[in-house]
């Protein structure tokens, strides 16, 4: 496997692998990476669909990629998924993908077109005392130490930041700052999440930093994740033969270890209908195993009953998978340094469909926008600065879902604070039912107290998602606490998703679980073509350039407080670069 960019291999069509008809696959999991995976086994690998098995405990495929109405509850979506433009394993393969709303148009297609007709970008970021707009005005507000602060962190090596936390970096002149509450809410980092995380996305997005305030970096599907991502990819799956097994937990996956330079898995050890059995796996056999999972021990509550906290690792699922592969190897990884304590690791969101409209004037004149016009509304989550849960919401397209009446909106709400009360209803998140998270969020849009509680009970339905490790990949961590996709050694299996190492990318991305699948299948099957490398904005001087600038609100370097030497230092050194191409460069992006 190698990394390419450009795109002069990028359209290329692989040539078939040596001995692939005679492979198959075990995919454990059927969570974004894993149907990546299977798809670039399918399209690139040119494997036989029926010879590629998915694995799933659940009765259907998605993983964190959800989005549900539960007939006795209601509409349900844990999560949302920001995207950007360049996510190159994601666009290379939805690319292939037939849209399920016309087959004529792939899905990047579909997705190219909505945003280029409707682009995303927010009125409102954040707001205060019930409602009010919070004036962040798109302003970072970092001090010349703050940005300094970041700007060490920015620069320091990783193996500096192995096990470090934020707060390791930063302190109140970054943690004080409209910055840290654009970030940590966007992302849903916490404080003492990891430093070299934090640097990872400073990284990866510094492209992106000008967009954050507005959210104009962002770009989102048209109906939530499970129906404009997830189908469209069972479809093209299944138009290939590929074999879905519902129902069926792993329980472990046992490897031959004894030779550290030929690493082989030789069973799969499943549990089926109460019933346990395995399956024993040649070299030819392949298996993708998705370790860990941030969506794992999940609950939701309804309208009238809370979600439940319940952290407890059982057998058949990704935490406790892991750990027993992990026993088996080094270099395998160490899932406990993610999931030991879920107090650290946890948040809760909650999906509201309003009933009737009494609702909707409140979040009409927050997003200043037609909620049901079809388009864009929020442009993203509205943050509740004075928020003891650090209450943040979000409208996406209208419908969310295909079936939802158009009279009806569904409206995201997540909190990062779950065990604060709250200024409402005066109780954590975490024990609260559906219609008392409804009460507080009406309560921070300015619907007047005496009508929040007849209005949560009647005007909408709320359902909560109580998530314990939805932040277990944020935790500090160190070389090889993660497994490489494909360690070294390994014949015949790789890791998948958000606890498989890979260079310079990110976590809780769309783009991560897809390129660990894409960077999974090319290296065991020798597919010769480039897996896209991660964009390459870290390294241009102009998005390095408008970032330091955005950063600092526009001011000019000229700008920065500094003493009488310093002063003296950059007015010798811009002297000496009047009439050269860098003085052009540095004027152009407003440095001086």
């Amino acid at each position: 496997m190698y990394y390419s960019s450009g795109n002069y291999e990028a359209f290329a069509h692989p040539v078939k692998p040596e001995g692939v008809d005679g492979k198959s696959a075990y995919l454990v999991g059927s969570g974004l990476a894993a149907l990546s995976a299977a798809c670039f086994l399918v399209r690139d690998a040119q494997m036989k669909g029926e010879n590629v098995h998915i694995l799933e405990k659940d009765p259907i495929p998605g993983g964190a990629c959800d989005g549900y109405k539960y007939e006795d509850v209601g509409y349900v979506m844990r999560g949302g998924r920001e995207m950007d433009n360049h996510f190159e394993c994601m666009w290379d393969l939805f690319r292939s993908i037939p849209s399920i709303e016309d087959e004529r148009y792939s899905v990047l297609d579909e997705y190219y077109w909505l945003n280029k007709a409707d682009p995303n970008y927010s009125l409102c970021r954040a707001t205060e005392k019930c409602g009010q707009d919070a004036h962040t005005d798109g302003k970072f507000g970092l001090s010349d130490k703050g940005a300094m602060e970041i700007l060490k962190l920015f620069m320091t090596p990783d193996e500096k930041l192995y096990d470090k936390k934020i707060t390791d970096f930063f302190d109140s002149d970054v943690l004080d700052s409209n910055f840290w509450l654009y970030w940590r809410t966007m992302f849903a980092f916490e404080n003492w999440h990891s430093a070299l995380e934090m640097k990872r996305y400073l990284q990866r997005y510094i492209h992106h930093i000008g967009g954050l305030p507005d959210f104009t970096a962002l770009r989102f599907t048209r109906y939530n994740q499970y129906e404009s991502m997830i189908l469209p990819m069972v479809h093209y799956l299944e138009s290939f033969g590929v074999q879905f097994h519902y129902g069926v937990k792993v329980t472990n996956v046992a490897f031959d270890c004894a030779n550290p330079e030929k690493k082989r898995a030789t069973r799969i050890d499943i549990i089926k209908d109460g019933k346990e059995s395995c399956i024993d796996l040649t070299e030819n056999d392949l298996v993708f195993i998705t370790n860990g999972g941030c969506v794992e021990n999940s609950t939701i509550g309804s309208q009238n009953t809370p979600a439940p906290m319940k952290s407890e690792i059982k057998e058949g699922g990704g935490w406790d998978l892991w750990r027993k592969i992990a026993a088996q190897d080094p270099s395998f990884g160490h899932p406990d340094k993610f999931c030991y304590d879920p107090e650290l690791s946890n948040w809760m969101s909650a999906t509201i469909t309003t009933l009737d409209q009494r609702i909707v004037p409140y979040i009409k004149k927050i997003c200043k926008r037609d909620p049901f016009g079809g388009k864009v509304v929020t442009g993203g989550i509205v943050t509740v600065k004075d928020s003891g849960w650090l209450l943040s919401w979000t409208l996406n397209r209208q419908q969310q879902f295909r079936d939802q009446p158009k009279d009806q909106l569904c409206v995201w709400v997540y909190g990062l604070f779950t065990d604060k009360p709250g200024d409402f209803v005066k109780k954590p998140m975490r024990d609260c039912t559906g219609k008392e998270i409804c009460m507080e969020w009406l309560y921070h849009i300015g619907v007047p107290t005496d009508q929040i509680e007849e209005m949560a009970e009647h005007s909408a339905n709320t359902v909560p998602c109580m998530m314990p490790y939805i932040d277990a990949f944020f935790m500090p961590r160190t070389a090889g606490d993660r497994p490489d996709v494909v360690p070294q050694g390994a014949v015949n299996f790789a890791f998948l998703g958000q606890f498989a190492e890979t260079a310079r990318d990110t976590i809780f991305t769309t783009e991560y679980s897809i390129r660990t699948g894409m960077e999974a299948v090319y290296t065991l099957l020798n597919v010769d073509r480039g897996v896209p490398e991660v964009w390459g904005s870290v390294y241009d001087i102009r998005d390095l350039l408008h970032a330091t600038v955005a950063l600092r609100d526009g001011k000019k370097i000229t700008d920065m407080e500094m003493g009488l030497v310093e002063k003296l230092a950059l007015k010798e050194g811009l002297k000496k670069l009047e009439g050269t191409e860098v003085e052009k460069l540095l004027k152009e992006y407003n440095v001086i």
